[in-house]
């Protein structure tokens, strides 16, 4: 699980206020057991399914290896050939949930592209740019963060590219 910094915040939002970028932190109640993380959020904060984004980590093969991260949208599901191919990789398959959790410091439906332990390539879904914000997971279950999405992509370093579907 990701250490909280000591304002009490997480990973995510320490990277955030670190790099000067301006957020907003939208802390929900989770409801143990929940495991649609994502559609728990939308519905508890009354958005828009489109500009919630959800952080997938990915096991790439051929060509560039490891694992990597697509942001796209909980309406959306990620579209794994298009995210190796816009990492350079043959394929990419969903990572095993406790590599996920190891490699960026955070639970499961807590994963944010924010403030990793281990810095992974990124992937942005190109339909972020539609939006002046986006909401991702603030590295916790039950706390989303609003920032614009040109900030999420210059923060985590992603490229932006069409990867939901």
């Amino acid at each position: 699980m990701a250490k909280q910094s000591r304002s009490g915040g997480t990973p995510a939002t320490a990277a955030l206020t670190r790099d000067g970028v301006a957020y907003t932190a939208h802390p929900y109640a989770h409801a143990d057991g929940e495991r649609h993380f994502g559609d728990e959020a939308t519905a508890a904060l009354g958005l828009d399914p489109e500009r919630v984004f959800k952080t997938l980590v990915v096991e790439l093969t051929g060509g560039r290896g490891g694992l990597a991260v697509g942001v796209v949208p909980v309406a959306r599901q990620l579209d794994l050939k298009a995210v190796a191919l816009a990492l350079g990789a043959k394929k990419a398959a969903m990572a095993d949930p406790a590599a996920a959790q190891r490699s960026s410091g955070y639970v499961l439906g807590g994963i944010s592209p924010l403030g990793q332990r281990t810095a992974l390539p990124t992937v942005v879904d190109a339909s972020a740019l539609a939006f002046p914000t986006v909401y991702v997971s603030g590295g916790r279950r039950g706390l989303q963060v609003e920032l614009a999405p040109t900030d999420l992509v210059a923060v985590t370093g992603a490229q932006v590219a069409a990867i939901g579907h």
